[in-house]
């Protein structure tokens, strides 16, 4: 198995590599049940975040750290969900594709997110940005709302997301090509 090893706020771990094509691999950052770096990473990433009112993220690989910085921060966070839910009203929706999915993919707020949402400033927030195809989805969404984005952030930025001077992280994660 191959791996490649990264340091995150001063924390060390060892991400397993799996093939995306067949010339291209990614190293595999998955936060779930990872509580030391999900803690860790939503306070460093506070520090340099610009103030706002609420997190939002989309489901599900961001909601640990959208929920510690919430927990940590302003206290408030919102979930894009991928499918509507029957307790969501009137939702709204935007399509994304994204490298770690092989089919587009909705994103959808119900009626009582985005009425919450409305006039607020929104940091949007992710555990990984590549192509930005997801950020640039959920920037669609909130926009949807009559909210404000106060910036963009995630743990890490994979590949050439790296060089974007409209996104806050952490840590570069390179891609792997063959």
């Amino acid at each position: 198995m191959d791996t490649y090893k990264i340091n995150i706020a001063g924390i060390e771990r060892e991400l397993e590599m799996f093939p995306v094509n067949d010339t291209l691999s990614i190293a595999a950052f998955i936060m779930f049940g990872d509580v030391e770096i999900t803690e860790i990473a939503a306070k460093e990433l506070l520090k340099i975040c610009p103030e706002h009112d609420v997190v939002v993220t989309a489901e599900a690989k961001g909601i640990p750290l959208c929920y510690e910085m919430a927990r940590q921060g302003c206290r408030n966070y919102v979930i894009a969900r991928k499918g509507v839910k029957v307790y969501m009203r009137n939702p709204i929706e935007v399509s994304v594709n994204s490298i770690t999915t092989a089919n587009e993919q909705k994103l959808y707020f119900g009626e009582n997110d985005a009425k919450f949402l409305k006039g607020k400033k929104v940091l949007i927030v992710d555990d990984v940005i590549s192509t930005g195809q997801s950020l640039e989805a959920l920037e669609t969404l909130v926009k949807q709302t009559g909210a404000e984005i106060a910036g963009k952030a995630a743990v890490l930025a994979e590949g050439n997301a790296k060089d974007r001077d409209d996104i806050i992280f952490l840590q570069e994660l390179p891609l792997f090509f063959k």
